[in-house]
């Protein structure tokens, strides 16, 4: 991801501190779409001493086994734990905050507030949500701008022009990002009070929202 996604490990690093401040001991972290558990097992090294669980969730075995294997060597006396599940039917109440990282995205547009909304209903009051996502603008030219900046990126990162383009052409109709707008009304009319961003490069933007007490 470190390849794909500009500043990946500041925003794991900068979430690690909003679940730091907002969280309480006892309290559930569950991460959808967790792949190979890198961001979770972060937040379970980091936030050790604050008696969290930490809970991986993600469609795919070979992922998982992945994420298992991982755990075992860096956070072997810490709770955490891995379920392959459809993470559109998550049932985890009272959990205290659910991160959400560059996986909306891949869920179909019309799913996507019923997903939220079932997240905002699954967390405890106060319980916070952390979506971060490749985000469109309305300003065509502009948005192709950020794109070429995005492109340069991977370029730095060592992927070929062809590597970029069959990447694009193997996504397309299949990540649809939203405007940031289009992301900060899904959250508000979920309920979550308040919402904003906490981090943007060009064309990716971080949100915290909180379901109020």
């Amino acid at each position: 991801l470190d390849r794909s996604i500009p500043c990946y490990k500041t925003v794991i690093a900068e979430t690690s501190r909003l679940l730091a401040a907002h969280l309480q001991s006892g309290d559930t972290v569950c991460d959808l779409g967790c792949a190979t558990g890198t961001a979770l097992l972060y937040f379970a090294k980091v936030l050790a001493d604050h008696r969290l669980r930490f809970i991986g969730v993600d469609s795919s075995p070979a992922m998982l086994s992945k994420a298992r294997l991982k755990a075992e060597f860096y956070v072997s006396d810490a709770a955490v734990s891995f379920e392959q599940a459809d993470i559109t039917e998550i049932d985890q109440p009272e959990t205290g905050a659910f991160v959400l990282n560059y996986t909306l995205q891949f869920i179909r547009p019309v799913a996507r507030p019923s997903l939220v909304q079932k997240l905002f209903e699954n967390l405890r009051p106060g319980g916070l949500l952390i979506l971060s996502e490749k985000t469109v603008l309305d300003d065509k030219r502009l948005n192709r701008i950020f794109i070429d900046i995005h492109h340069d990126f991977k370029r730095e990162q060592g992927y070929t022009d062809l590597e970029i383009a069959r990447k694009r052409e193997a996504l397309e109709n299949i990540l649809i990002p939203f405007t940031r707008q289009e992301n900060a009304k899904i959250l508000t009319e979920a309920g979550f009070r308040p919402v904003t961003t906490f981090f943007q490069w060009f064309n990716f933007t971080s949100f915290v929202a909180i379901k109020p007490h």
